[in-house]
């Protein structure tokens, strides 16, 4: 059995060397500190759709979205799906016990082409988000061969279209085959949007054995 912890001093420090993101999440104090900490939880999130993509083949956006709830969810970060802002929304990521709230906004997609993709981004940003909310969230779910190329021709389509009111060009994303892109919203305020890969593909004759 583990000793009793004694002191918060002692438990924050447990909490730092067994679950650094987990405080990076409670103690962040800026939107940017919490976008930070939330994309360290969203890259192993993603890594885990990947690693047993062949297990997920069956499911559609919301099947796969609802593992991706799972594997985000912590103490402290409630993670939802179809949560309701003027709409159904895909993803809704919420800082629990946090003044002023954090919440993220995320929409889902099975790659079907840039057309697709831009589609998911007006739906994100001009009927869901409000203004208040930070970074938002765009998964590309690709089941196609080619991920880098296919994601490539998204940011490229974006770069010349600059749809959403669109602030120049796109910028690169810590994650692989993702991307960064900035958008004047209705609001008055800019808000950001990660566009996430998903590498689903999978060999034909591939199997779960």
């Amino acid at each position: 059995m583990s000793p009793p912890i004694d002191s918060a001093a002692r438990l924050v420090e447990l909490i730092r060397r067994k679950a650094p993101e987990y405080l990076d999440l409670l103690t962040a104090s800026t939107d940017e500190e919490f976008d930070a900490a939330f994309e360290a939880l969203l890259g192993p999130a993603i890594a885990h759709l990947e690693t047993n993509k062949l297990n997920y083949m069956e499911l559609d956006e919301e099947g796969l979205s609802a593992v991706l709830c799972a594997s985000l969810s912590i103490p402290g970060l409630a993670v939802s799906q179809e949560k309701h802002s003027n709409g159904h929304v895909d993803l809704t990521i919420e800082a629990e016990h946090c003044v002023p709230v954090r919440r993220k906004l995320g929409e889902a997609k099975i790659y079907n082409g840039p057309v697709y993709h831009i589609g998911g981004l007006v739906q994100l940003l001009q009927r869901y988000a409000t203004g208040r909310e930070g970074r938002g969230i765009l998964i590309a779910y690709v089941r196609k061969k080619n991920i880098a190329g296919l994601l490539a021709k998204i940011r490229e389509q974006m770069n010349a279209e600059l749809p959403c009111d669109q602030q120049g060009e796109t910028t690169d994303h810590l994650h692989k085959w993702s991307f960064l892109s900035k958008h004047a919203h209705h609001s008055g305020v800019h808000l950001q949007v990660s566009h996430v890969g998903c590498n689903l593909f999978v060999e034909r004759g591939s199997s779960t054995t």
